[in-house]
């Protein structure tokens, strides 16, 4: 699991004086990214095709910032589910995502199957997010 501290901005908040909804997004995939290079490598290459948000609670510019994690639950021939939380400093959830992305290929366009060795990485990730403790 890869947690990650993100400054709430001024910019990140609507005329409602909340976050906007889309901003979330931003913050995931801040963790998201960072969690698949810190497994993956730096040269690991993806593209996002799903991502499920439920929004447990506003959040404001007075919260400062929220707690992001990231973790993998689990993986396809190309895939990659992760499922992701973001709090406030309380630890009160303010949303809870899911999203699956894929390998990717630039240059062909493509979606590109996992290597074994990248497996072998994602087995162990998963493996320690799911131990107890």
């Amino acid at each position: 699991m890869l947690e990650r501290r993100v400054q709430i901005r001024w910019r990140d908040v609507d005329n409602y004086g909340h976050v906007n909804n889309a901003v979330y997004l931003t913050y995931l995939e801040e963790c998201r990214d960072r969690w698949t290079k810190q497994v993956l490598g730096e040269d690991f290459d993806f593209v996002i095709v799903r991502v499920a948000i439920d929004y447990r609670s506003e959040l404001a510019l007075q919260d400062e910032e929220v707690v992001v994690r990231c973790w993998g639950t689990g993986y396809g021939t190309s895939s990659i589910r992760t499922a992701e939380r973001i709090s406030k400093r309380d630890g009160s959830v303010a949303a809870t995502s899911e999203s699956v992305i894929v390998g990717h290929d630039y240059e062909a366009r493509r979606a590109v199957p996992l290597t074994e060795g990248e497996r072998t990485k994602l087995d162990a990730a998963i493996a320690a997010d799911a131990a107890p403790g």
